[in-house]
């Protein structure tokens, strides 16, 4: 009898709480069997960021909180035999795993078996602009990044290669859990019936806290309870690929058939048709059961064919963004922060975005059509922000500074600014043929 996989999460983006993948590991490590500890960090403008990092410096590039993310599990996880699969290679897989290394040897562990997933990078690649060009997208020279979506064969294959860590570039979120599932079921690459409810048991992982009532809270509505100790979510992954779903124990939060449902339907635009690179999933007559004691089954998911290409996300620069704060309040705020906007749009000029914190901030456009239709509330306590974009520095820098001077140039009683300058970056999506993609893994240790 093939035992069940394991797999918690300890983050689910690039900032998540640092505290949270230790209650995971412990609650892993009470288990029988193959355990896997996932840290999902690395979202689309994350991977730009990264790139740039990694101009500036050839030894970054990768999850800058990697090491206080590491520190307080890794020995725990090496003693309990608990793999670590993480896409927190960023830009730089090879200096992610450099730093573990040396984390490691600090720490005075034993060497760990750390594998690195290649092949996502176009950019890296010899013939890049072929490619790139075959994908549809712009010269190698006016990108910043180009990284395709991989599955989790490599994964796969580093595990059974024998790796205590796996670290990746751009790898599609759920692939991180069916990657150890591939290996520890020994399902073929064309399993379809299996990898759809593994792809979907990713799904519920991926996000870390969403799946255990953190993005699901709303106070009177959806209560969860010790939210202020949010429980990451562990998975018992079965040989069917279809999964059990529960958090770390000794903590708070919820998993019930609410906090499942609403993260089995995030993100995904089609629920018979759930593309990723490992399958296509079907989630039309998916089942969702409560077990009682925070424990929900997933049942009733498919799976279907591959898509014949793999999704690249590109980016290029995009320019300057300039933003700047300030605040009115007592009698006739709104009016005042009204009347300074103004006075910004006559001195820059049109196309900035004015948001009306406390009065309409969310869904006014950049434009300012909304907000020139939306009459004054009369609200007394009001934080002007003030936005554009910029193909040079120098004006973003100007607009930061024509905030700054509405203390004393008016109207009356403006206060608290605060700017900001940076980069812009804009993103593009294309399809590569899969065939042009090899994925590969390289053992540093």
């Amino acid at each position: 009898m093939v035992t069940p996989l394991w797999i918690g999460c300890g983050a689910g983006f690039s900032g998540d709480r640092l505290d949270a993948p230790l209650p995971v590991v412990r609650t892993l490590a009470r288990r029988e069997g193959r355990r896997v500890l996932i840290l999902e960090t690395l979202a689309e403008r994350t991977l730009a960021l990264a790139q740039l990092a990694r101009r500036e410096n050839p030894q970054a590039g990768y999850e800058p909180l990697l090491e206080p993310l590491l520190r307080p599990v890794l020995e725990l996880c090496l003693r309990e035999r608990i793999a670590i699969v993480s896409n927190f290679g960023a830009a730089n897989p090879q200096g992610a795993a450099r730093h573990i290394l040396r984390l490691a040897r600090e720490l005075r562990l034993r060497v760990p078996r750390v594998a690195v997933v290649r092949g996502d990078d176009l950019l890296a690649r010899e013939d890049a602009e072929a490619v790139i060009g075959q994908a549809g997208l712009a010269r190698p020279a006016a990108l910043v990044s180009a990284n395709v979506y991989l599955g989790g064969e490599a994964i796969a294959d580093a595990l059974l290669d024998g790796a205590d860590i796996v670290v990746t570039g751009r790898v599609a979120d759920p692939s991180l859990v069916s990657g150890p599932a591939l290996a520890h079921f020994g399902w073929s690459a064309d399993d379809w019936d299996r990898l759809g409810p593994a792809i979907m048991a990713g799904h519920l992982l991926e996000c870390g806290s969403q799946v255990t009532g953190g993005y699901f809270a709303d106070p009177g509505f959806k209560d969860v309870p010790g939210l202020w100790n949010l429980g990451f979510p562990v998975a018992e992954i079965l040989s069917d690929g279809h999964c059990i779903i529960g958090k770390a124990e000794e903590t708070g939060g919820v998993v019930d058939r609410r906090t499942v449902t609403e993260q089995l339907l995030y993100e995904v635009h089609d629920p018979s048709a759930y593309l990723t690179p490992d399958v296509t999933a079907d989630i039309s007559a998916a089942t969702v059961t409560e077990l009682g004691g925070d424990r929900v089954a997933l049942n009733g998911v498919r799976g279907h064919r591959r898509p014949d290409t793999l999704k690249v996300s590109a980016f290029y620069e995009g320019g300057w963004l300039g933003e700047a704060e300030i605040s009115y309040g007592g009698p006739r705020a709104e009016a005042r922060a009204r009347l300074a906007a103004d006075v910004i749009r006559h001195r820059m000029g049109e196309g900035l975005r004015v948001d009306l914190i406390g009065v309409q901030s969310l869904l006014a456009d950049d434009g300012g059509r909304l907000m020139s239709g939306l009459p004054d509330s009369g609200a007394r306590d009001v934080r002007l922000r003030v936005a554009g974009k910029f193909a040079e520095r120098e004006a973003a820098d100007t607009l930061a500074r024509e905030v700054n001077a509405l203390y004393c140039c008016g109207p009356a009683g403006g206060g608290g600014v605060r700017s900001a300058v940076r980069r812009r970056l804009e993103t593009r999506s294309a399809y590569i043929d899969r065939a042009l993609v090899s994925a590969s893994h390289e053992v540093l240790a």
